[in-house]
């Protein structure tokens, strides 16, 4: 009886070891399978992409044309940027672009979301005119938009002629051209418009129905309710438009290659002078990382700080 026990006992370790080598087995083949799916873009990433990155760095500490020319300089080409003043000209109208575009983008998307939430007549029409600029190519935009702020011959000037307000230069005045790339860059809120959209009915209506019923009004509603729980939507585009916004290149290249008298020369613009027109290539390194690490900061600066006015439902992020 005992060696029949046993015998039971045996059989039924063998076979919960064999399913679980069984299980074992079906898992480690799904991992591969996973694997095997995502290998293009790991792929892609570490040759394209952490792979450029490091060659970039590495560049930065040469002088060189990728050609026939190259020198170990070490921190020169750092050290040379903090004397350069196209440099310091570029990062200043890069700071003056980004303070302009990103509170305005954030404050016309947010307005237009709120205005597409409410009942209104062809919902779904208004909806995608106002996304549908977000699709078209940023060169195709950046001619459509050269013709609408022409000082002469603009659509918009010709507007304001109508009624008696003589038009600004845009690109042609070295006080405009900023202001000029900073209305262009409204164009594609729709993106940012779409996602507060989303944030918006995704706050349960009980909330604004508890605080109206307390004798909160529209504006106190929006305030105390609406505005604190789209906070981690806000915190989103933020993050966004100030990570696109230091990476302006299309409208200022297409539109007015920098000028007039370099007021619209961006960082990337003038990265890609340095590298594409004048073929010095670690110094264009130098300046991407300069670049990298001032988005970085800003970046940190608004994780960091999202603990002090980001709420979510469940309380404060912490």
């Amino acid at each position: 009886m005992a060696r029949a026990t046993s015998t039971g006992s045996g059989r039924l370790a063998a076979a919960g070891a064999a399913r679980g080598r069984a299980r074992l087995s079906e898992r480690r083949r799904e991992e591969l399978t996973a694997w095997l799916f995502i290998s293009p873009w790991v792929i892609g990433f570490l040759i394209f992409t952490l792979g450029a990155m490091a060659f970039s760095l590495g560049l930065s500490f040469f002088e060189t044309d990728l050609l026939s020319k190259r020198e170990f300089v070490g921190l020169e080409n750092y050290a040379a940027l903090a004397t350069d003043p196209l440099f310091r000209k570029s990062l200043r109208v890069t700071f003056v672009y980004t303070a302009l575009t990103v509170p305005l983008s954030t404050i016309v998307a947010l307005a237009i979301a709120l205005l597409l939430n409410g009942r209104i007549r062809g919902l779904s029409f208004w909806r995608t005119v106002y996304y549908l600029p977000a699709v078209v190519s940023g060169v195709a935009v950046a001619l459509i938009w050269n013709w609408v702020l022409n000082p002469r011959a603009g659509l918009l000037n010709q507007g304001l002629a109508l009624v008696g307000i003589a038009g600004p230069r845009w690109f042609a005045s070295e006080a405009w051209a900023i202001p000029g790339l900073a209305l262009i860059a409204l164009w594609g809120t729709g993106t940012n418009m779409l996602l507060y959209l989303a944030g918006l009915q995704s706050i349960p209506t009980e909330l604004r129905e508890a605080a109206q019923i307390d004798g909160a009004g529209p504006l106190k509603t929006f305030f105390a309710v609406t505005l604190p729980l789209l906070t981690p939507t806000i915190f989103f585009n933020l993050v966004i438009n100030v990570i696109n916004s230091f990476q302006v290149f299309t409208n200022a290249y297409v539109l007015t290659e920098g000028g007039p008298n370099n007021a619209t020369l961006t960082l990337v613009l003038y990265l890609y002078r340095q590298g594409f027109q004048l073929f010095q290539f670690g110094y264009a390194s130098a300046v991407a990382w300069i670049l990298f690490a001032i988005i970085l900061i800003f970046t940190l600066i608004l994780v960091r700080s999202s603990s002090l006015w980001v709420h979510y439902q469940g309380g404060l992020r912490r």
